[in-house]
């Protein structure tokens, strides 16, 4: 068992405004890991690294049944509260919630058959230690698998002058925090980095992508409030990176973009599954 003290040194971008959690809570197995949903057998042992809301970790503890094992690891330790609701919520009782940081994994060698991270790796400060210590527990035989957003190849319509400023800020907000918003695109060399042969690598790709009356406003509400109210704010105004003015504006194209009839919004995520030979 890794026994250093913790080892974080990037600051997470998005925050834990109410906002950016209605957002994640939205997360589940099948749009946020169904490169994965092949490996989630019947009574197997599972790290979810990162899980934040915990709704992706309890939709596993469901797919795997009563003899399986999920253990959801979190930074932030105030998030664990809404992560064990979604558990209840749900009635899995066969996962637990424990407090960590992935460049040093509280569990000992060879422990779990699934090692996952969700959008975890762009917002780390080494995500080849990370990759690292997941490799470490999982089992020889396991897979570690990875999926991470790529901000720079996000594409919408309208494109709106506006969204192109956000998009700019949020890759100088990320890089300030020591993070890579372009993490997709990165992960294949981060897991060689880590140890692991081309040979035990899969690498995969996906998207989430918008266009429902529904998701649309769902999507522009969250991110014009998210432009003021969420860690991204306070972030631009300290760091200067923005004025208040800069964010208004950018909330309101959020909102503008919001009633176009023809609004489209698509993230690309890279996605690699790692098998532990």
């Amino acid at each position: 068992m890794a026994s250093d003290p913790k080892q974080e040194t990037a600051v997470y971008t998005h925050g834990h405004h109410a906002s950016v959690l209605r957002s994640h809570s939205w997360r589940t197995v099948e749009n946020s890991a169904g490169f994965l949903i092949p490996y989630l057998k019947d009574g197997i042992s599972l790290l979810d690294c990162g899980c934040g809301p915990g709704t992706i970790t309890a939709d596993f503890a469901e797919r795997i049944g009563p003899s399986g094992k999920v253990t959801g690891l979190e930074y932030a330790e105030k998030v664990l509260v809404e992560a064990k609701a979604s558990a209840a919520k749900k009635g899995v009782t066969n996962v637990e919630f424990v407090v960590g940081d992935i460049h040093n994994l509280p569990f000992e060698d060879n422990t779990f058959d699934v090692v996952f991270a969700h959008q975890v790796l762009q917002h780390v400060g080494t995500p080849i230690q990370a990759l690292r210590e997941m490799r470490r527990v999982c089992k020889v035989g396991g897979v570690v698998a990875v999926r991470d957003s790529d901000y720079s190849s996000f594409s919408w319509f309208p494109m709106l002058p506006g969204l192109d400023t956000w998009q700019a800020l949020y890759q100088a907000i990320a890089k300030h925090n020591g993070g890579e918003p372009n993490a997709g695109r990165y992960l294949t060399s981060w897991a060689r980095q880590a140890g692991y042969k081309r040979s035990e690598v899969k690498a995969t790709a996906s998207t989430w992508c918008y266009y429902s009356e529904d998701e649309i406003a769902w999507w522009s509400d969250l991110w014009a409030e998210r432009t003021l109210k969420s860690a991204f704010c306070t972030t631009s105004l300290e760091a200067k990176l923005a004025t208040m003015e800069d964010l208004e504006a950018i909330s309101r194209t959020w909102r503008e973009w919001g009633q176009e009839e023809d609004a489209w919004f698509t993230l690309f995520h890279g996605e690699i599954l790692c098998t532990k030979e």
